[in-house]
């Protein structure tokens, strides 16, 4: 017996990942993986192009060449992109879309939906989480990990209704979507998107009010209008399990170039491992924009590896 733990003793000294391993330790996988760097890949989310795509000047076949060819390594198509949105499209549409996908060394990020959780109306309400559910079953069939989703406009705040009165309603509807996919292996991904959702503190307040593994935060560092965006988002960093990466961002309300390898030291030290989609917004044409800021950001990315 003493020969046998002896020799499995010295095996792992070198034998797991070759890393040593002095005699006496116990491995285990953080301390196997903390010299390592992060793995964090590009992803474009398909916003970028959604002037051509929404007018038909490019079909989504076209956009994924366009990225593949580029260098990304997924792309991340929002759910109105597909033909007959808010209804799902064919599956037979869905399963081409993934193959072409896949037939070009793409992995797909993520999907999104509009909604509004933040809806007076109960009915209204339920109709909203309705529309997630399906699109739910959507990102399953399509082999999105996570379905991107707001808390909603939250204007009923000018018409009487408390902050908290309405927090209320989108953590509850948050969890009702979280359990239904939760079934069907899709994280859902809250966005802070400028609307009720304006600061870290109250993005990071739903997350724990919800409370479940299966909700998580699609970090859009720009749309934290309000302070120092940098603060915010090394704040919410740590609950992302996806981004949104932008051209510009608000400091103190005023819009500015984004410091990208200031991004990037906030993305390493958080830990996060997985995409990083980026968007370009504005004026101009994506096949031009596209391409810029890509190379901007893959290398405030490799310099900080």
């Amino acid at each position: 017996m003493e020969k046998r733990q002896s020799g499995r003793r010295n095996f792992l000294k070198t034998a797991v990942a070759g890393v040593p391993i002095l005699v006496g330790e116990t491995p285990s996988v953080t301390s196997l993986i903390a010299d390592k760097p992060e793995r964090v890949r590009l992803s474009c989310n398909l916003y970028s192009f959604n002037e051509p795509l929404m007018s038909g000047q490019m079909t989504l076949e076209q956009v994924l060449t366009f990225c593949a060819e580029l260098g990304f390594d997924a792309v991340d198509p929002t759910a109105y992109y597909f033909p007959g949105y808010p209804a799902l499209p064919d599956d037979s549409f869905l399963y081409d879309i993934k193959r072409k996908a896949f037939r070009l060394g793409l992995d797909i990020s993520g999907t999104g939906v509009r909604n509004d959780f933040t809806l007076p109306d109960p009915t209204r309400r339920k109709a909203e989480i309705e529309l997630v559910k399906k699109w739910v079953g959507f990102a399953a069939r399509f082999g999105a990990p996570v379905l991107r989703v707001f808390s909603g406009v939250g204007k009923e705040l000018k018409a009487g209704y408390n902050r908290e009165e309405v927090t209320t309603w989108v953590v509850d509807a948050l969890q009702e979507c979280v359990e239904f996919a939760a079934r069907q292996g899709v994280i859902i991904v809250l966005q802070n998107h400028a609307d009720f959702i304006q600061t870290a503190d109250q993005l990071l307040d739903v997350v724990r009010r919800v409370n479940s593994e299966w909700l998580a935060v699609n970090l859009d560092i720009g749309s934290f209008k309000i302070g120092d965006p940098y603060a915010q988002i090394a704040s919410v960093a740590p609950h992302a399990a996806t981004w949104q990466i932008k051209e510009n961002l608000f400091v103190n309300g005023q819009e500015v170039v984004t410091d990208l390898p200031k991004i990037m030291q906030i993305v390493r030290e958080s830990g996060y491992r997985g995409y990083l989609p980026i968007e370009t917004l504005g004026k101009g044409d994506p096949k031009l924009k596209v391409p810029v800021f890509y190379e901007k950001v893959k290398k405030a990315l490799k310099n900080y590896e």
